[in-house]
């Protein structure tokens, strides 16, 4: 009886080890966010200097994001009110008054 609790509690404990697996890319198209290098989700804003000077564009943010590691991304123009939060996982493009990027920064 005992030998039968311990067999059923080891395959329990070896299923839900079995659920939390990663394996393969589970987004057939790639689509998934590719982060940089740490891979933690963290900003490097150094990956994203390439900006500097270009028209501040969805695209050259989307670029920027992937480029610096970051889970998430905004450009912010020079009159955009914005919160004190520092977010270790955000990217913001700061624009001038024409569009093009000044600044890549995390938080």
């Amino acid at each position: 009886m005992f030998r039968t609790r311990v067999s059923l509690a080891a395959l329990l404990v070896a299923a839900a080890l079995a659920g939390c697996s990663t394996g393969g890319s589970s987004d057939a198209a790639g689509t998934a966010p590719v982060a940089a290098a740490g891979g933690d989700g963290r900003c490097s804003a150094s990956g994203a200097d390439f900006a500097v000077g270009k028209p501040g564009t969805p695209e050259l943010l989307e670029q920027a994001r992937k480029a610096s590691g970051a889970q998430i991304a905004r450009i912010l123009k020079p009159q955009d009110v914005v919160t004190l939060e520092y977010r270790s996982e955000r990217l913001n493009l700061n624009v001038d008054q024409q569009g093009r990027v000044v600044r890549a920064n995390c938080g």
